[in-house]
């Protein structure tokens, strides 16, 4: 009976593999426990309960662990990362019409000014939130106007 649990722990780590969590692998270890335990018993029912016994207190006892140590980063989408940023306008914001375009890293944006305000070509902007597909911006300084 001992090679079928080596099998299940084979199967076990080939889904631990393709999938991203890290839960699978200890019934694999699981059923590496339960295969040394037929060595001294033929018993199914008992090498059943100690793979089931020791993958649940295998997951409990390490739950904690892999937390507080795993470092789980949150990457921001391309949306969010922007939000913050400095850019400038390069179609006036007229916010009547709902219509202009900023340009923020690299990329254009269609762009709204908060509460309405109209913001000129050219002018430097900081973006506030993200409505839809359109960023919500607020300018930084004014251009200076040539006489």
């Amino acid at each position: 009976m001992w090679y079928i649990w080596l099998i299940l722990a084979g199967v076990f780590l080939i889904g631990e593999v393709m999938t991203a969590g890290f839960l699978i692998f200890w019934l694999s270890i699981g059923s590496l426990i339960a295969m040394i335990v037929s060595f001294f018993t033929d018993s199914i029912i008992i090498q059943t309960s100690i793979f089931v016994i020791s993958s649940v207190i295998l997951i409990f006892a390490t739950k904690p662990f892999v937390k507080k140590f795993a470092k789980v980063e949150t990457v921001l989408t391309n949306a969010k990362s922007i939000i913050g940023k400095k850019g400038i306008v390069t179609v006036d914001i007229d916010s009547i019409k709902s219509t202009g375009q900023v340009k923020i890293d690299g990329e254009i944006w269609s762009a709204i000014g908060e509460d309405e305000t109209d913001i000129p070509k050219g002018a430097e902007i900081e973006v506030l939130e993200i409505k839809g597909v359109k960023v919500i911006v607020r300018p930084i300084k004014q251009l200076s106007s040539k006489y």
